[in-house]
């Protein structure tokens, strides 16, 4: 069974992309002044503000494509390799 590389680009820019939206939208209103570190270090521009969510979004959704198409990637290029003699039985 092969992984759809752009399907989980996208289920993972989106989830990671709405985390870090919303994590910020709690920041602001439930602990003001609280930020989190990796993001500002991570994703230029972001700040926890309402601008910096929405830049925060851009840049999750950004950041978990990437990861989800490596990981579809990487586990289609395992499954080739050490299934293969298994596929042609």
């Amino acid at each position: 069974m092969k992984l759809r590389i752009r399907a989980l680009a996208i289920a993972g820019g989106i989830v990671w992309g709405l985390y870090v939206f919303l994590t910020t939208l709690w920041l602001i209103w439930f602990r003001e002044g609280a930020s989190i570190p990796l993001f500002v270090h991570l994703y230029p521009g972001y700040a926890t503000t309402y601008l910096g969510a929405c830049i925060g979004l851009g840049w999750g959704f950004v950041d978990g494509a990437l990861c989800g198409a490596s990981m579809a990637w990487l586990y289609n290029w395992f499954q080739q390799v050490f299934y293969k003699s298994e596929a042609t039985r």
